[in-house]
């Protein structure tokens, strides 16, 4: 007698594989449809609902073990891949991965499948077989592909620089004295000891625990290297000196600072009155304290200034009170620094300190963004630019204009010039300014130059014009002299912004030395009550970086799931290129309030006249909400953009928020088509993009927030700086995973790399130690952005000692 359950259980298991491959297409047919059809209303693309449709027809092939499942599978397929190839904005690796690897997986899985079909002959069998292993293949040659780089660019020029800068010199010496190594900012090391044929012989020379608080605060600090002393600092301004040769601490100094927002210290200022050219003899000679001769300048997150000795790190005597300068008075509303505070170097002028701030940027009525010079010596008030009133100075016991442009970056100085060089922000509140003054108008989103010993305007160039994206000018200005269209040299001032447009000004006038135009922009739709400016400057004499205008087919993803969803959110948002107007109605700011370019800066390889900069491509979906419609929502005061479902808060005009979220995919995969992040060289003889690399891999992150362990170089949004040797390397840390890196000046190939225990945003520091004559590579390894691994690391890397 037969079994018959047996006989059913076992028909069942036979039937397993193929009732699976039935769902996987049904499920794939249905999402592709369902989401086809809301593209499709949204005036998009018609390849998602006529690909749902199809597989919808596969799974019914496949149930009923059709002869035609293969050939309709490659057909399938075949349609796939003529669409993919005129969808794709170009034929590149990451363009092409979403739109085919799904499809190529579900026609290897039919293929397979359907071989074991009844009635297949034998010739069938074996195409079906042999057209899954060829897919098979395919697909692994995919995968392996992932493990190298894809969308670089490379344009070599013959290049022209200086070989005389290979050394130090007067204009940039051997102590890595100011935030950008030199006064000019260009963090350039002359120096040629590790080269790209033994840099990778660093190891580790030693490593120095900072002892920061993980818990709170970014570690963006970049150390001082004075002699064989290097000056840290912590978030929360817990100051170290440190042997530069053995790491062992000579001193440390906790000012016990703390405050609720935007905790960080990206360095401290350095003063040597024996060494101040600014002073006459006179003024030297009646200094005759033996402490204190040497001291750094730290300005706190809870909004004071300090004075250490250099030597001891004791607090200098005589410094405003107690050693301390407060820096609230005067201000405004600054709730015990929660609403303004410091987030830049004092940059030292001579026996003058300037000091900018950050202020919080929810609604008018937020503290002043005054800038202020203190005398080093004792701490008083030299003088203050306040943008509410820029041509007077300020009266003592006078209260600053409430609510201006701020300075929360890195000013520079030049002292032939006696110029100080002011990036600003725009005046609160960031995403509506229907009530803005004039002079709010004329200095926000600009860079300033001031008297450095009276603080009197002397020019401003605005480079956004009536700011409502928050794109501040977000970097330090670097100083360096640049050939104009006539092929003169001129004292220039490079500054980068988050838009991804590099300006070139002349930094005696600031007029443009490369070529800026005033373009048309949107102005409507507009939210109500505003009034935008209908042009804005364009540099497009110097290469744009990561601004390419968006597409619904350049939103990307890894799979056609969540590509079809970003190409969802795309349409259904409002989106009119670069300066899109913001609106109640959501809209795609790209480039983005987080860059573009950010803090870190530039580096500028003075021997070949390359200049490197870094950046990132996270496009943001935002809106603003009416006061109303705010009481619906959960409010957060997050600096940091990407709080789902919250609002933040913005009391402007008829508005009590915006609503900011990353343009990215469910799996959190942003939707812009990688790279994310880059690293590029920018020949300033020619003006033209020597060469362009994705930056950082997707090892320490992944969909979901995931690690993935795999070192894919996508290329990562990137924050810090990158520093430039004159032996042809460009150091660099900044990306999401955990590597500190080099690059090669001229091509961009990565010929280094070495794991951290953590992330890092800082930028690298390079200095030869005059007592043993040893070239160190130095990071501050802190922790990624955002990322959950933090530390309190500062690690020198070194060649190995000669036998």
């Amino acid at each position: 007698m037969v079994d018959q359950s047996g006989s059913s259980r076992g028909s069942l298991l036979r039937s397993l594989p193929r009732l699976l491959m039935a769902l996987v297409l049904l499920l794939s047919g249905l999402a592709l449809l369902t989401g086809g059809i809301r593209l499709l209303s949204l005036g998009g693309s018609w390849y998602y609902l006529l690909a749902g449709l199809a597989y919808l027809v596969l799974t019914v092939l496949v149930l009923r073990r059709s002869r035609l499942t293969a050939a309709a599978s490659l057909l399938v397929f075949a349609a796939t891949l003529v669409w993919a190839l005129f969808d794709a904005p170009k034929l590149g690796y990451w363009e092409l991965l979403p739109r085919l690897v799904v499809p190529a997986l579900l026609l290897m899985l039919t293929l397979w499948s359907s071989a074991g079909y009844p009635g297949t002959g034998n010739a069938a069998r074996r195409w079906r077989n042999g057209g899954a292993l060829v897919t098979f293949a395919a697909l692994l040659a995919t995968l392996v592909a992932g493990f190298f780089p894809h969308g670089g660019l490379s344009n070599p020029v013959a290049l022209s620089g200086n070989p005389a800068a290979a050394k130090p010199s007067d204009g940039n010496p051997d102590n890595w004295e100011f935030f950008g190594r030199n006064a000019a900012g260009t963090r350039f090391a002359p120096y040629a000891q590790i080269t790209r044929d033994n840099v990778d012989q660093l190891q580790v020379a030693w490593t120095y625990h900072t002892g920061r608080r993980t818990s709170v605060g970014v570690d963006e600090n970049t150390p001082l290297q004075i002699g064989a002393t290097l000056y840290s600092c912590t978030p929360e301004n817990k100051v170290a000196a440190i042997d530069g040769d053995t790491g062992k601490a000579i001193w440390s100094f906790d000012p016990k600072a703390r405050t609720a927002e935007h905790v960080t210290c990206r360095g401290v200022g350095y003063y040597d009155i024996d060494k101040d050219r600014s002073l006459e003899a006179a003024a030297k000679a009646a200094y005759t304290d033996t402490v204190c001769r040497q001291r750094i300048l730290v300005s706190t997150v809870d909004a004071r200034l300090f004075a250490l000795d250099a030597q001891t790190g004791s607090l200098c005597p005589g410094f405003g009170s107690d050693g301390y300068v407060d820096l609230k008075p005067q201000m405004g509303p600054t709730e015990d620094s929660k609403r303004y505070h410091p987030t830049s170097i004092p940059v030292v002028m001579g026996h003058l300190a300037v000091i900018g701030g950050w202020v919080r940027d929810i609604m008018d009525g937020e503290p002043s963004g005054v800038v202020r010079a203190f005398d080093v010596r004792d701490g008083t008030l030299a003088w203050a630019w306040d943008v509410g009133k820029p041509d007077d100075l300020a009266q003592p016991g006078q209260d600053f204009e409430l609510a201006t442009p701020n300075v929360w970056t890195i000013p520079t100085y030049d002292h032939e010039l006696n110029l100080v060089y002011l990036p600003t922000g725009n005046g609160p509140p960031d995403y509506w300014g229907g009530e803005r003054n004039a002079v709010k108008e004329k200095f926000g989103s600009s860079v300033v130059a001031l008297d450095a010993s009276t603080g009197k305007l002397r020019w401003s160039q605005q480079l956004v014009h009536h700011d409502v994206w928050d794109y501040d000018v977000p970097s330090q200005p670097v100083l360096y002299d640049v050939t104009n269209a006539q092929g003169q040299k001129v004292p220039a001032l490079i500054q980068t912004t988050k838009t991804g447009h590099i300006f070139v000004m002349d930094r005696r006038t600031g007029a443009f030395v490369t070529e800026v135009e005033e373009t048309p922009v949107p102005t409507s739709p507009q939210a109500q009550g505003e009034r935008l400016s209908p042009t804005q400057p364009l540099s497009v004499g110097m290469p744009v970086i990561g601004a390419e205008p968006l597409t619904e087919s350049s939103m990307w993803g890894v799979s056609p799931f969540d590509q079809l969803y970003c190409r969802i959110k795309f349409k259904d948002s409002h989106y009119q290129g670069m300066f899109t107007p913001p609106t109640e109605q959501p809209y795609i700011e790209w480039p983005s309030l987080l860059g573009g370019m950010n803090w870190g800066g530039i580096s500028i390889d003075e021997t070949r006249n390359l200049m490197f900069v870094n950046d990132m491509r996270m496009a943001l979906r935002m809106s603003l909400v009416t006061r109303e419609e705010a009481k619906k929502y959960k409010i957060s005061t997050d600096e940091v953009p990407g709080f789902m479902g919250t609002i933040r808060p913005q009391l402007a005009g008829p508005y009590g928020g915006v609503k900011i979220d990353i343009l990215q995919s469910p799996l959190g995969v942003p939707c812009p088509t990688p790279p994310f992040g880059t690293m590029s060289a920018i020949d300033l003889t020619s003006k033209q993009l020597v060469w362009q690399v994705p930056l950082g891999t997707v090892q320490d992150t992944g969909p979901l927030g995931i690690k993935t362990h795999l070192p894919m170089p996508i290329g990562m949004p990137t924050l810090g700086g990158p520093t430039s040797t004159a032996s042809g390397l460009v150091f660099f840390a900044g990306s999401q995973d955990y590597y500190l890196r080099a690059l090669d000046a001229d091509t961009g190939k990565e010929v280094w790399k070495v794991r951290l225990p953590v992330g890092a945003v800082a930028a690298p520091l390079v200095y030869v130690s005059p007592k043993t004559g040893k070239q160190y590579v130095v990071i501050s390894a802190g922790g990624a952005s955002h990322s959950p691994d933090v530390g309190d690391y500062l690690i020198a890397y070194a060649l190995p000692e000669r036998k």
